[in-house]
């Protein structure tokens, strides 16, 4: 079973790496927009996603002026901030709220997660300045019963993220020069 889920995982991430190619790109430019400036980028995770919050402020090679959103620093933020939101889907309560505030102050900001259609409304998608799909809607393998298991959003939502940072450090070390 493992064997088939790395199977499944790398192939997760090359689509990931193959659909969002240019959003990797604007996000970055986006993000990066902040440290260049007088801003921070600001994270947010939502569940398992707190893992990318982790990673970026506590990892071994943390984000550049990164600083965990909550609901207490969103009414601090300026315009010279940015913000990354991570949910498991487009359609998360908590991250479309945070989105909905950022909205209202016109804070700029990206959102990776999986585009669910719920109604003809893809939430996070359709408000973000930058959306990376995840494209995970179910598990990566199949079960005996059936369904399928091994749901790695945290661990796809860690791939965004690094692609995000890569991505910010090369265009901030070009501006640097």
């Amino acid at each position: 079973m493992l064997k088939m889920f790395t199977t499944q995982l790398t192939g997760l991430f090359k689509r990931i790496a193959d659909t969002a190619e240019f959003s990797f790109e604007d996000g970055a430019r986006l993000l990066a927009q902040a440290p260049a400036g007088d801003g921070s980028i600001y994270i947010y995770g939502v569940a398992e996603m707190k893992a990318v919050e982790l990673e970026a402020l506590e990892g071994a090679e943390p984000l550049n002026s990164a600083k965990r959103l909550d609901d207490s620093t969103v009414s601090e933020l300026t315009e010279a901030d940015r913000v990354i939101i991570f949910s498991r889907n487009s359609t998360d309560e908590a991250a479309l709220r945070v989105a909905g505030e950022l909205q209202g102050k016109n804070i700029p900001f990206v959102a990776v997660s999986t585009v669910l259609d719920a109604e003809g409304y893809s939430g996070l998608a359709e408000i973000a300045d930058v959306h990376i799909d995840l494209g995970l809607k179910m598990g990566l393998i199949p079960d005996e019963f059936g369904g399928r298991v091994g749901y790695p959003a945290a661990m796809a939502g860690l791939y965004a993220y690094y692609g995000l940072k890569f991505t910010i450090d090369e265009i901030l070390e070009e501006y640097e020069l």
